[in-house]
């Protein structure tokens, strides 16, 4: 039977993200900002299904009896597929591949009861299949890594169950270039990675597919279409398009999948958009066209979505993408060259006046609101904010970057004019900004009219200790056990995006236990209604599972990849009671790894694959006296980073190779 027979539990009025309509429209042009032009041609998408939304009625697919196309509980747009209860009844569409890949095939779907299908079969053998659960409200499902060659016939469908089954919005994406597998003693990292993976592939869309722009909640239909390119969801499920806060945390999850060109297209968007018109802000969020500005969120060009964080950790995450792929455009491409200084330059200048910072400046908001230009990414609080924890936090890793970028780039005089600047700016935080207080007491912002504001900030207290501004040490240390405790208790944020922050935040200060917690209180939560319920489930939240996979790789595992160089350097950071865990095809620019950690005192590389040899570090917590590299005695060397001691080795590991270091 159809949705409208049973009582509705919300009307969810969400994106059909390939619908037809028609480019170029008022609103579309409307959203275009100063710096925005027409999307280049680009070539066809190489598989495209028809009428994805059911928004042409039943155009392109094939119906049973029992089935047809209705308009009483559509995920978004106005229309959908259903089928009712009992055996035999099914919807589908056939397709011809064009050209050889391997895809994703997602859908929204609901139902009112189990024992449904969705199917993917290749000339009539079945591909992939899911049973599907009862669940009233839509969730976004996905058969992945179909693999397709000229000619193939690919049927998507959906088959009838014991109740009713709702389908909306199909969605065809590119499966990642990296199919990275863990393996662990604890089955519950195995199955949230796996879980994670394949949601956040979910998610990217395929190069040259024609779908809307400015789709929102006030406007389902969107304005037009547009040709998407490289990029992938980043923000909420029913707007289309990506927004710089969350594709900033997504970014390394990405990396992890080999996501390289949408990271670096998405990156570019932002980038070109941060204009003089701007006073430099990168616009909030995109159309999937890599161009438009989003509609919802851009008005004029005094009159759009701007947060100052979001430059910075833009600026930071360029030179993070740099090192997972090694992809030099990061250091040649003008417009991101530009963006990088004007960010930590002429940015930063222009929003310097509120507060007297003496001899550093520290970039500002102006305390009245995100369309006006808001210090913190915390939106909730009503605090009049012009200066903010997690602003000037971001500020100082963007130093950090461009020095890093600039020294790739063999600048390596404007490299140390921006260590110094960082220096600077850590040094005035820790004896100035951010007072003489521990935990609750620490400042973690300051008011327009100078007051200084301790306490509970969300995203302005957690980004501090995250962005590592803060000096190590008891004050570090008493003021992260604030954090867990606050985010515990009665103040805790009620969106996942928020918590999606705190692994990153104890795991880059060495509290592996807690971090591990709060990776999986995220998981737990997967199936549960995000608070805005147009969203859906917090699990079809994009930033959920991109983050959980950075998390592992870049948490548990303690990669951190330096592609350009051919090197990486591991950390164990396995929390109480897990064992050890491994991952394969783990990809650092061209070459391919297999990883391990056995405990906190023995891992293993393989470098399975590539064209030149890579430098390993592999870093031990603490300070050993014995390290054997595949069993033969080295000497041991320690170094102190962010005020922790670990035992390193460093080893040249060529195509092939298989390194074991463990330390006594």
């Amino acid at each position: 039977m159809s949705r409208s027979r049973v009582p509705l539990l919300s009307a969810l009025a969400l994106l059909a993200p390939l619908t037809p309509l028609v480019f170029g429209g008022p609103a579309a042009a409307a959203s275009q900002g100063p710096a925005a032009r027409p999307p280049a041609p680009a070539a066809p998408a190489l598989l495209a299904v028809t009428n994805p939304g059911f928004e042409q009625g039943g155009t392109g697919w094939e119906f049973t009896s029992g089935t047809g196309v209705a308009t009483n509980y559509p995920h978004g747009g106005a229309r959908l597929a259903y089928l009712d209860g009992g055996p035999g009844m099914k919807v589908s569409q056939t397709v011809t591949a064009t050209g050889r890949g391997t895809y994703d095939i997602s859908a929204w779907i609901a139902t009112g009861g189990p024992n449904g299908r969705y199917v993917a079969r290749v000339n009539g053998a079945v591909a992939a299949s899911q049973a599907l659960p009862s669940a009233s409200g839509y969730r976004r499902h996905t058969l992945g890594r179909i693999t397709l060659v000229p000619g193939d016939r690919l049927e998507i469908a959906f088959e009838s169950g014991d109740a009713w089954v709702n389908a909306d919005d199909v969605m065809v994406s590119p499966s990642s270039p990296a199919d990275p597998r863990i393996s662990s003693s604890d089955p519950k990292i195995v199955e949230m990675f796996d879980w994670s993976k394949r949601k956040a592939n979910s998610w990217v869309h395929l190069p040259g597919t024609q779908g809307p722009l400015n789709v929102d909640e006030n406007r389902t239909g969107g304005s037009g279409t547009g040709t998407y390119g490289p990029s992938y969801w980043a923000g909420y499920a029913n707007r289309s398009g990506y927004y710089s806060r969350d594709m900033a945390h997504q970014l390394a999850g990405a990396g992890v999948l080999g996501l390289h060109a949408e990271n670096k297209a998405m990156l570019r968007s932002f980038a070109a958009s941060a204009t003089p018109a701007h006073k430099y802000y990168p616009a909030w969020a995109l159309n999937f066209d890599t161009t438009t500005y989003l509609s919802i969120d851009y008005k004029s060009p005094s009159n759009f979505v701007r947060e100052v964080p979001a430059g910075f950790e833009l600026v930071q995450k360029s030179e993070e993408a740099y090192r997972w792929s090694g992809d030099r455009s990061y250091i040649e491409d003008p417009v991101l060259w530009d963006f990088y200084r004007h960010t930590t330059d002429e940015f930063v200048t222009l929003h310097d006046g509120l507060k007297d910072n003496g001899a550093v400046k520290v970039a500002e908001g102006t305390g009245q609101g995100i369309f006006q230009g808001t210090a913190s990414y915390n939106e909730q609080s009503g605090e009049p904010l012009a200066e903010a924890g997690d602003a000037i936090g971001s500020q100082y890793q963007a130093y950090l970057a461009v020095a890093s970028l600039a020294r790739a780039k063999g600048d390596c005089v404007l490299a140390g004019r921006y260590e110094a600047k960082a220096r600077d700016l850590k040094a005035y935080f820790n004896t100035t900004w951010s007072g003489t207080g521990s935990g609750a007491d620490m400042v973690r912002g300051y008011t327009t009219d100078g007051r200084a504001l301790t306490g509970w900030g969300k995203e302005n207290s957690w980004f501090m200790p995250m962005k590592q501004i803060v000096d190590p040490g008891a004050r570090r240390e008493a003021y992260l056990d604030y954090i867990d405790q606050q985010a515990s208790g009665a103040d805790r944020p009620t969106n996942i995006e928020a918590l999606t922050y705190l692994p990153d935040t104890f795991f880059r200060n060495d509290r592996n236990d807690t971090a591990w917690k709060w990776m999986k209180q995220v998981y737990d939560r997967k199936d549960v209604q995000h608070v805005n319920t147009k969203q859906g489930t917090n699990g079809d939240y994009p930033e959920v599972s991109f983050t959980l996979v950075g998390q592992t790789v870049e948490g548990l595992l303690g990669v951190t990849p330096d592609a350009p160089a051919h090197a990486l350097s591991t950390l164990s950071r396995l929390p109480s009671g897990m064992d050890w865990l491994g991952i394969d095809d783990l990809r650092i620019g061209d070459s391919t790894f297999s990883l391990r950690h056995d405990g906190a005192t023995k891992s293993t590389l393989g470098h399975t694959s590539g064209s030149s040899a890579y430098t390993w570090e592999a870093r031990f917590p603490g300070s050993h006296a014995t390290v054997t590299v595949n069993g033969v005695a080295r000497p041991a060397r320690t170094k102190v980073v962010d005020g922790v001691t670990y035992t390193y080795v460093t080893q040249r590991v060529s195509p092939g190779g298989t390194v074991t270091v463990e330390v006594r």
